[in-house]
């Protein structure tokens, strides 16, 4: 699933300055994951994508909160509980902190950035349980490149985005921080394309996206997004391909819109 995250949450940014009239301060959107299972999609996991503000004593922020959790019937076979979660500035969706906290399967990980934008830096922490059962921590202080942000930032700053003038096949190469590296990512506007959703029928930004020098994507044009063609910009459908094999992101229900 931690593929299935990295892969969601990578594909975009851009202006550092644009202003988000997207995403409201108590959205939420439910998805159902499938995976691919001996050529058959099988629903296996819930996707909830959640905001909420947050006063601090000397400001206020907008948490993007991201889980993962597989179905009931399927926690014997792989238990997922996965959370990602960013502190970002609610008109900019600059990020000023990032929590990565994973369950899958015996494999635990939590990864912590602190923001320095003033000296373009980032203080990481990685907590990790090592082979004989105990855990360890890494502290390290890294180079911060401009635009790059953690991954679930970065999604929701895709969407205060303005395709409308984007002509088909423009591409944008754009740079996120995982797990301490900057992974360069390219993504591909597709033009618009109506689908049927859950929410009914829908006109939507198609987006493909790339990544070169990893393993993490499978496929030129294999892994795929649809944003709602409207203010929102709801992502509504997703298609991934991994090494491990491939599957979908469909929206369920959604709460909360700003517009």
């Amino acid at each position: 699933m931690r593929f299935i995250f990295l892969w969601l949450f990578v594909l975009f940014t851009q202006a550092v300055f644009t202003q988000n009239y997207a995403v409201s301060g108590n959205e939420k959107l439910v998805f159902t994951a499938s995976y691919n299972m001996s050529g058959i999609l099988t629903d296996i996991a819930q996707v909830t994508m959640q905001t909420s503000t947050i006063e601090t004593s000397g400001t206020t922020l907008l948490r993007l909160k991201c889980t993962a959790a597989t179905y009931k019937n399927w926690d014997s076979f792989f238990k997922i509980r996965d959370l990602y979660e960013s502190y970002v500035n609610p008109s900019s969706l600059i990020p000023y902190l990032y929590k990565r906290d994973i369950l899958e399967g015996s494999y635990t990980k939590f990864m912590e950035y602190k923001y320095n934008h003033k000296e373009n830096k980032v203080k990481s922490l990685l907590r990790k349980k090592r082979k004989d059962g105990a855990f360890y921590e890494e502290n390290k202080t890294l180079s911060l490149s401009n635009g790059a942000k953690d991954i679930v930032a970065t999604l929701y700053k895709l969407r205060t985005l303005d395709f409308s003038k984007a002509p088909v096949g423009k591409t944008k190469t754009l740079l996120v921080l995982f797990d301490n590296v900057e992974h360069p990512v390219t993504f591909t506007y597709l033009g618009t394309e109506s689908i049927a959703t859950a929410l009914g029928k829908k006109t939507c930004h198609k987006l493909a996206i790339s990544m070169n020098n990893t393993n993490v994507l499978k496929g030129n044009r294999d892994n795929l997004l649809w944003l709602t063609a409207d203010e929102n910009k709801v992502p509504v459908y997703v298609k991934f391909k991994i090494p491990v094999g491939n599957g979908e992101l469909k929206i369920k229900s959604v709460s909360g819109l700003k517009n």
